[in-house]
């Protein structure tokens, strides 16, 4: 296994090959989610995480422990006695940031009318991401991608019956 990926066996996931699904069996389930939303916005003790998660305390720490185990967040102590921790994002964690801020883009569009929270840009306006190819720096749409499956048993459709 390559020391850039996470210690993470996608080669489980039952169904179509697929990124997206590996993904979402590590970070999909919500307390998972919300956790790494509240140590994005700098909340990195467990209390602040609960509270402004309202998970229950027992899954949300099953939830960071994992996340830990798979390396998207680390401990790092604040006190000895009695021992406590605070959790920060790792690289790969980080790197989930386009997939938040899109998770809080479409909410704001699709369920809560007024978005309750906006996320500013260095430039100083509210945050509008966008998606470009690195190849050309166009904007990417919808209707310009297009699948091509990189699995010999699988296609658009799905699997391949050998005959």
């Amino acid at each position: 296994m390559s020391d850039d990926l996470l210690e993470f066996d996608a080669t489980t996931i039952p169904g179509r090959p697929c990124s997206m699904a590996a993904a979402l069996s590590l970070v999909g389930e919500k307390w998972a989610l919300l956790a790494i939303r509240e140590i994005f916005w700098g909340n990195h003790r467990f209390d602040e995480i609960a509270r402004n998660t309202g998970a229950p305390r027992d899954r949300l720490a099953a939830r960071l422990r994992g996340l830990e185990a798979a390396g998207v967040v680390e401990r790092h102590p604040y006190s000895e006695r009695p021992p406590r921790f605070e959790y920060h994002l790792t690289p790969a964690g980080r790197d989930l940031s386009t997939v938040m801020h899109a998770l809080r883009s479409w909410g704001d569009r699709w369920l809560t009318g007024e978005p309750p929270a906006a996320v500013g840009h260095s430039c100083g306006e509210d945050l509008d991401a966008l998606y470009v190819c690195r190849h050309c720096g166009d904007e990417v749409r919808n209707r310009d991608l297009e699948l091509r499956m990189r699995s010999d048993d699988w296609d658009r459709s799905g699997p391949l019956v050998q005959a």
